[in-house]
Formats: structure tokens, sequence, C-alpha cells
């Protein structure tokens, strides 16, 4: 019998090594399926997972209280040829597609057409809304998008992500926690699919410690409850793939965004360093394993709660701490914030150095009509609005026309059509 050459050898244990190796690949590759299959379920979305360090993974010491192991959150960004500037959404899918249309940053079939625009949401997804797991997704949709183009989508924390990470419910609706059911119900049957192959670490609980019953909830919507906290405490699955990935503060060019506003003890901190402790603090990493946020992300002067820069009357605006605030921070001229709704839709106070975006657009606020902030370049910022009663006045609605000055809040101006929630 004529012995195999050397060569025949080489190539069967050559082929012997790639069928072991697909072997190997097998686990991921159905792990990559069912969270492709499990995002569709939920969202309506094909995205492809990624798969940074994940604390919820069985392998990941649930005691460990060692720093994140990721690259820092991006704090500050060169000026840019356009930015967009979005305010809070509350659950609002329609206006907030009807928001990048007039930003034209997606097109009818809802896909990137911004090309190296910047967008920046200034917080403020969750609660008062039925979309608003819809809206995280559709978000990280466009991120991957638009850095195809060259553009950037950057999210922020509002203070209702601090709220709903600290299992405050208070502004949750029956519509909301409907969806983290049936989101809790597509997890749960990815884990179990998961569960049946061999070769991947077996899947945590999301429930793992949460109470069957509450006092004062009613039994219909305990399962809702249920899901929200299991998906948005620390450590939980939609908070640690959306919601660590916000900023709290950023800076874009000559502009700061936050969601509430920030006072000169806030820059002592230290801007990087608030990102990075609020993203640890999700993560269910910071030092301290705190269940409450950082203390700067609390109570009335808080980053994401401060309204002194806010108030309906530009008198009672603290444009002193502003413009202290604003030269302890290199190049910066402006801050736009969120977090308080504007009537008469976004304006600015202080010379235009404070710009308020949040005009309360969702359906669960007062359904105000969406409006965008535009800054090209170095030049002044200007609004694009869908509402027609602003044509020509002091609002711009095409990226043609001329410069259009902010107004002064309480000045003059017409009022947005509004329907009632």
């Amino acid at each position: 019998m004529k012995e195999p050459t050397t060569t025949t050898t080489a190539r069967e244990s050559e082929s012997e090594s790639d069928g072991h190796s697909l072997c190997k690949d097998i686990p991921n590759l159905l792990s990559s399926f069912v969270e492709t299959f499990v995002d569709f379920s939920v969202s309506g979305l094909f995205l492809l997972p990624k798969h940074p360090p994940n604390p919820l993974s069985s392998s990941s010491s649930s005691s460990s209280s060692s720093p994140s192991s990721l690259p820092p959150l991006r704090t500050r960004y060169p000026p840019v040829d356009r930015l967009i500037a979005l305010g809070d959404l509350h659950g609002d899918l329609d206006k907030t597609k009807q928001s990048l249309r007039l930003s034209g940053l997606i097109d009818a079939s809802d896909r990137w057409v911004g090309g190296p625009t910047t967008l920046v949401q200034i917080g403020d997804v969750l609660d008062r809304g039925g979309d608003e797991i819809k809206i995280l997704y559709f978000l990280e949709k466009l991120k991957r998008e638009a850095a195809k183009y060259g553009g950037n989508v950057i999210c922020m924390n509002g203070n209702h992500e601090i709220m709903n990470i600290e299992g405050d419910f208070r502004f949750a609706t029956k519509e909301g926690l409907e969806e983290f059911r049936a989101w809790a119900h597509w997890y749960s049957i990815g884990n179990q699919m998961k569960a049946l192959s061999q070769g991947l670490d077996k899947p945590c609980d999301p429930f793992h410690g949460i109470p069957f019953v509450f006092r004062g909830i009613k039994e219909d919507i305990v399962e809702g409850v249920r899901a929200r906290i299991a998906a948005l405490r620390p450590r939980g699955p939609l908070s640690v793939r959306f919601l660590s990935e916000n900023v709290t503060v950023v800076v874009v060019g000559e502009s700061v965004f936050v969601h509430g506003g920030l006072l000169p003890e806030h820059v002592s901190i230290g801007l990087e360093r608030m990102n990075e402790e609020v993203r640890d603090w999700i993560r269910g990493e910071l030092k301290g394993k705190l269940t409450r946020a950082p203390r700067y992300c609390r109570g009335r002067d808080a980053v994401v709660w401060l309204r002194n820069f806010s108030h309906e009357s530009a008198s009672k605006c603290d444009c002193s701490a502003l413009e202290h605030v604003l030269s302890t921070i290199p190049g910066a001229k402006r801050m736009i914030m969120g977090h308080t709704i504007q009537q008469l839709g976004i304006n600015s106070v202080c010379d235009d150095r404070a710009i308020r975006i949040d005009v309360g657009m969702s359906r669960g606020c007062i359904n105000g009509l969406p409006e965008v902030l535009e800054i090209r370049g170095n030049s002044q910022p200007r609004i694009l609005t869908s509402n027609p009663l602003y044509q020509n006045k002091y609002k711009s609605t095409s990226s043609d026309n001329p410069l259009v000055l902010l107004p002064e809040h309480g000045h003059a101006g017409p009022k947005p059509v509004q329907v009632k929630a």
C-alpha cells in the first residue's frame, strides 16, 4: 500500500485545523445571530452586534470594582463644518424622525444623508412616551451610518436617564412599560437560545434580585416595572449597551453641551472626569459600588437638573455665573442646554451665550413643533423650524437663508402652535 506523501499529509492537517477553527467559531456566530434576532424583534432594525467587555457576562466577577478598561469617552471635539443640536425626545419616535428630516440628516427611508454633519442629542430620550427603546436603537443605527460618511452622532445623558438608572420611574408611561415588557420577553428568549449552545458563557439573569411584587404597583404593570428595572439599572443590558456610551457634558468647537447647565464647581471637578465617572457608574464599575448617581448628577444644582440659565424671564438667568463658566473652558463661547421646555421655541439669553433647545416636542410633553439648532463652522447659530409662523421673522426655515439671530426669551414673537398632550 502506497504511503501518503508529506504534501498530502500537510494538506489534510491544514484542512483538519481549518475545521477545528470553524467549529470553535460556531458558538460566537450563533451568539451574534441570536443578538441580531433579538434586536430585530425589539426594534425592527438589523444591527450587527458589537462585543465590548460586558459586565453581565458570567465570566466577569460581579464583585469587581475595578475601573472600566474601555477607552475614555471623548469630551472635546474641534469645530465642525455643520452641527445640529437636537433637544429632549421623551419617547416620541415620530417627532424624532421629523426633527432629523427637518435637519436634512435622514431621508424618507430613515437613512443617514447628513454626510459629515455632527448631531448632538442633548438627552432625555426616556420617559413620557412609548418609543423609548426604539429611539435608543434608532440613534445607534444613525451613529453607525453617519460614521461611514465622516459624520458623528453624540448622545447625552439627561436627568431622565439618570432617574431611570436609579429606579425612579415616576414619568414612565403605561406604553413605555409595555415596550420594556416586550423587550424582556425577546431578551429572555435570546438567553434561552444561547444557553443551548456549548462553548458560550451561561447568560446571566437580568432579573436577578428583582422582586415579583411591589407595594402600590398595579398587577397589570408589574412585569413592565420589573423589565424596566432589569434593563436600566446599573449593569443592566440596555443601560450598559446604550446609556453608558452617552456623555454627560461635551464641547464641540465653541459650544458646550449639557442637559441642565454647568456651574463653576462642576468645571472644577473636570468635564472628562464627570463623563468617566457617570459611565463607570452605569456599568456598575464606579469605585465604591454606588447605587446612586455621582453627586453632581443629583439635586437642583446638578448638571442634568440645573435651571439657572433656563428661566422663562431672561432677567432671572444667572448670566454672570454663565460667563464665569465659559471663561474657564478653553474656546467656549456658548452653552447649549435642554431640560426646561421653552414654549416660545428655541431661544437664547445672556447675549446668545445661553441657548435653550428643549421645545417640548414629544406628545408626552406639550406636543411642540419640531425645531433644531444649526451651527455652520464658526457662524452664529440659527434655528430650523417646522413652524410656518416663524417664516421670515425670527427663525430660519432653510439653510440657504441668511443668518437670523435668536430671539431673546420674553421678547415679542409668535408662539408655536401647540396640541394638547
